[in-house]
């Protein structure tokens, strides 16, 4: 289970960690020419604030288990990243992007994944 446990949490914050820092370093064009045509529901200031959230939650997943103590944090990443898919996945059910909608859906079984595992007992 340890080692699923490290598995998971290594992918999901590579994932969230990667595509935060993509929708954060972009501008909302950007963001909507690759891709990410969700964004054009949203305002620029909330597209920074959902992956900003989602950059510090991916770290957050990774680091505190690989310096072996700050397991609340990981706990709470996990929750957080949580929290943005079940939004993602209603958004792109609402956008009839259900492909997006079941990526997305992985992504959140993964965080809850590591929100139970790696709970802090």
């Amino acid at each position: 289970m340890t080692i699923a446990l490290w598995i998971v949490e290594g992918l999901l914050g590579l994932i969230f960690v990667i595509t935060g820092s993509f929708k954060f370093f972009q501008t909302k064009e950007k963001v909507i020419e690759s891709g990410g045509t969700w964004a054009e529901d949203f305002k620029p200031g909330i597209i920074k604030g959902i992956a900003g959230t989602e950059l510090i939650s991916g770290l957050c997943v990774i680091v505190p288990r690989l310096l072996g103590h700050g397991h609340y944090l990981t706990f709470l990443a996990a929750v957080s990243i949580a929290v943005i898919m079940t939004g993602s996945i209603y958004t792109h059910i609402r956008r009839k992007e259900f492909q997006h909608a079941l990526i997305n859906s992985v992504f959140l079984v993964m965080a809850l994944f590591v929100a139970y595992a790696g709970r802090p007992l």
